[in-house]
């Protein structure tokens, strides 16, 4: 096992901050993690994002790219089904041509109303338009011609100039939170993009049903499994707990007030006590407590990249840069250690 370590970054500030600011506090981070010898950095995609300040990813990537050396650069996740196939396969691969190819190609359905509506998109259609653009995202990028007749999309013989480094093509990961939504990920990518939101024991169960998926689709297992997870570390666990909780408790109140919580399946509210909504979800502690739950997912789930964020809206970035600096230090050198 070949386990990688990742950074998360919120391209996230509260309304009305310096966003100029936000955005050179996140290149430190990005630099930080280069600098400890982590494998990647992947950034998140929303639209009309209340109660946050969202930059839109492929500016933000493209910035980073100039910043991370060879560290492979992530889209976690684009909203395929609110795009044009077309522009989605010549950004993405300009993407990985600006980044040497370093691309790692994340995909998801997304689960906000607002989107959906902004975009002029019946919630009813969201599952056959993801799976439409992504066929034809990746017929583009054989670089053959593609047809399509779809409402949204018409397409005779076209042949895409501008093609992905990597061949046949990027990474493609699938974040899912529901059972349907894990079963398709087993079936159309190349790895599960694991959520920070549910608990262990789900994961685990929809651990299950995504092999099983794939096994009955002829697929193998997947050569990378990667999870996101909330984590915070200081040099103990109060501390630890002082300086994220209230951060974290913001950001999950946001989730709830965005339904985030209603679309996984068997989890219950965001709307409880912060102790409730953090047992096995958040990894905030000493580099031990850290250590421990890390090192659960790594030798009873099989996970082998960790995406770990570990800054939310608002909290001082030098105490990220702590988090960062005591991980890289004491917790993924026995992390990579497998």
């Amino acid at each position: 096992m070949t386990v990688r370590v990742g950074l998360f970054l919120t391209n996230q500030n509260q309304p009305g901050s310096d966003l100029v600011r936000g955005l050179h506090d996140q290149l430190r981070l990005a630099r930080a993690g280069r600098d400890h010898g982590w494998d990647s950095v992947f950034a998140g995609h929303h639209y009309l994002s209340e109660s946050l300040s969202h930059i839109q990813p492929l500016p933000y990537l493209a910035r980073l790219a100039a910043e991370t050396g060879d560290m492979q650069v992530g889209i976690g996740i684009n909203l395929l089904a609110l795009q044009n196939p077309v522009d989605v396969a010549e950004s993405y691969a300009s993407l990985d041509i600006i980044t040497g190819g370093r691309l790692v190609f994340g995909v998801g359905l997304g689960y906000r109303k607002v989107e959906y509506d902004a975009f002029g998109i019946d919630g009813g259609e969201k599952v056959r338009r993801f799976q439409e653009n992504l066929r034809l995202v990746q017929e583009l990028w054989t670089g053959d011609e593609v047809s399509a007749d779809l409402p949204w999309c018409r397409l005779d013989g076209v042949r895409l100039n501008v093609l992905p480094v990597q061949r046949p093509r990027p990474p493609l990961w699938m974040a899912a939170n529901s059972d349907p939504a894990v079963a398709r990920a087993a079936k159309l990518a190349d790895t599960w993009m694991i959520n920070p939101h549910a608990t262990v024991e789900t994961i685990e169960r929809q651990l299950g049903l995504f092999r099983e998926t794939r096994a009955a689709e002829g697929k193998g297992e997947v050569t990378e499994l990667p999870l996101m997870r909330e984590v915070f570390c200081a040099p103990t666990r109060s501390a630890a707990e002082e300086l994220a909780r209230p951060w974290l408790e913001r950001k999950y109140e946001v989730y709830a007030q965005w339904g985030q919580d209603k679309v996984i399946t068997g989890e219950g509210s965001f709307e409880r006590p912060y102790e409730d909504l953090a047992r096995q979800r958040f990894i905030v502690g000493s580099p031990d407590d850290c250590l421990e739950a890390l090192l659960k997912w790594r030798d009873t789930l099989g996970v082998d990249h960790f995406l770990l964020r570990t800054q939310w809206p608002g909290m001082p970035v030098e105490h990220a840069l702590d988090s960062v600096d005591l991980l890289a230090r004491e917790v993924v050198p026995t992390l990579r250690a497998a």
